[in-house]
């Protein structure tokens, strides 16, 4: 456990402010910026996502929808198709639903506290803490993962930043160190002190100006630190999507239920809990459209998409069905599939199909 006093702390805020003064080149179009709907955009869409991926999607969504009640009058499927490609839709989802929340609410103004800003759907600590410090200069402490690492390298802390206790004692050291003074800009310092100099992989300890005081660099554990307790088991699933056509048009729909994709289109859907081989995707597509007369056009290749808790297989059987399928599905011209969102795993079949949406 590394040196935790007082005057520790103080020095590592200052030098912390130094560093920033040196290094901050606000080349991100919400950095340094006080709007708060702005701010909570871009933290939204920056929530699993990298910066460089992330900012397309952010000049998207602010070009559209310039302000917080354009986003809540707009409709859902607009929002999960600019959305489309980012993942983690509940993000998509609860943007919308607090933009609404705020429009007819609070008469379209964004909270102005920390308690009420966390009030917001799809809102945790961290995001509330960033947009209270942005926006309204709030002395909250942000701590995600860069903060994690940089506290625990520095200071020593080897609780586990995913277990209770150990998210509790980083959160009481954030706030005891947080500049009150400048609350947005020790922030904004720490997230990008942990993202260019104290990196996972390789830190730039040789250049760092906490190096000779570092808990991990003296003591050697900047590779270990920070310590999580808990390793993520992804659950393998296996889906086999029917696209159907009909008289050209591709057949889909939205998945309504709550879980992966909500809000997205597909196509039908079946899963199951092995690979099939091709006989017993045969009999799969029997059973699916018994009743139809029906000609499988073809096999795809077998997909695989990685989500953060999940491994899904996926094959695409493409079959035209003759007469107009029962089933309640919305028919749609191959240049007019660009007009809904999809999984990116279906956008991946697409483009293999070449049809560009």
């Amino acid at each position: 456990m590394g040196n935790n006093t007082n005057d520790t702390k103080i020095f590592f805020r200052e030098e912390l402010l130094k560093w920033n003064a040196f290094h901050n080149d606000r080349s991100l179009p919400w950095k340094g910026i006080d709007n708060p709907y702005f701010i909570w955009l871009s933290e939204i869409i920056l929530q699993q996502t990298r910066a460089e991926q992330g900012l397309p999607y952010y000049l998207k969504f602010t070009e559209h929808y310039p302000t917080v009640n354009d986003l809540a009058n707009a409709e859902e499927d607009e929002v999960m198709k600019l959305w489309q490609g980012l993942g983690y839709y509940s993000r998509a989802r609860n943007l919308h639903a607090a933009a609404k929340y705020i429009a007819s609410e609070k008469a379209g103004e964004f909270p102005d506290t920390y308690d009420e800003i966390i009030k917001l759907k799809g809102v945790g600590p961290y995001t509330a803490a960033a947009i209270a410090s942005f926006a309204f200069k709030l002395p909250h402490a942000v701590v995600d993962g860069n903060v994690y690492r940089v506290l625990s390298r520095f200071f020593g802390i080897e609780q586990a930043i995913d277990s209770t206790k150990g998210k509790k004692e980083f959160a009481v050291l954030a706030q005891e160190l947080i500049d009150k003074d400048e609350p947005a800009s020790y922030n904004q310092a720490i997230m990008d002190f942990g993202a260019k100099q104290c990196s996972p992989a390789k830190p730039n300890c040789m250049y760092c100006p906490f190096v000779h005081r570092c808990s991990a660099f003296m003591e050697g554990k900047t590779a270990i630190l920070p310590f999580k307790e808990k390793k993520i088991k992804k659950k393998e699933r296996f889906f086999v999507y029917v696209v159907l056509k009909e008289e050209g048009q591709f057949l889909i729909k939205k998945r309504l239920e709550p879980g992966i994709w909500q809000n997205l289109y597909d196509f039908s859907l079946i899963e199951t809990e092995k690979h099939c081989e091709e006989a017993e995707l045969n009999q799969l597509l029997n059973n699916r459209l018994e009743g139809y007369e029906f000609e499988t056009v073809k096999c795809s290749k077998a997909y695989i998409h990685i989500l953060t808790h999940q491994k899904i297989h996926v094959r695409f059987l493409t079959v035209d069905i003759k007469g107009q399928y029962k089933q309640d599905y919305r028919k749609v011209e191959t240049e007019n599939l660009k007009r809904y969102a999809f999984p990116k795993v279906i956008i991946n079949f697409f483009e293999d199909e070449g049809i560009n949406v």
